[in-house]
């Protein structure tokens, strides 16, 4: 599902992204609400980037937000891995800069990538038709999976991050010998 977000351009530069696990879900210009195997999953575009929810009969276990927050002193990690309960979560994000034509080209396929997806949710912002947020999820293996893409066009740079939740493979335990 492609947008157009009726709001002002807030995070102007790929270095003022931050990664925050756990919030409560923010305000959302759109959204997108999915049922994957058993697993509610709420793709959430905000002013300043996004949030993904993961919800099973329990309520919300992950929360996942990338995006300018005020007040956080979090950066935008290369990585992270946690354990929650029964669930592993995995982070991974990187930049891309890219040349004019090149970021302009990689701009559009990543829209029309998302736009007709039927797990994919993306928003551009008004007065550039390359400044967007995109995401897109996926189950597969009891895991579930979203990539999002935060273009920023002034910069010419593409902020990439993978995510994975599953349950935890538990080792067995071993019998003495």
């Amino acid at each position: 599902m492609l947008t157009d977000l009726k709001t002002p351009y807030t995070d102007t530069r790929a270095g003022d992204l931050a990664w925050a696990l756990g919030r409560d879900p923010m305000p959302a210009l759109a959204r997108l609400d999915l049922e994957l195997q058993g697993t509610a999953v709420q793709l959430r575009l905000l002013g300043a980037s996004h949030q993904v929810l993961l919800a099973d009969a329990g309520g919300i276990f992950c929360s996942e937000t990338v995006a300018c927050i005020p007040g956080s002193r979090t950066p935008l990690p290369l990585g992270v891995s946690k354990r929650m309960d029964d669930w592993e979560y995995a982070f991974a994000a990187r930049v891309e800069t890219l040349p004019g034509g090149s970021f302009t080209g990689r701009a559009q396929e990543l829209l029309a990538l998302v736009a007709d997806h039927p797990h994919g949710l993306a928003g551009t912002f008004p007065g550039n038709p390359n400044a967007f947020t995109a995401l897109l999820v996926q189950r597969r293996g009891g895991q579930t999976h979203w990539r999002t893409w935060h273009a920023y066009p002034q910069e010419r740079r593409l902020v990439v991050t993978h995510t994975r939740v599953g349950v935890r493979v538990r080792e067995p335990e071993r019998v003495g010998v």
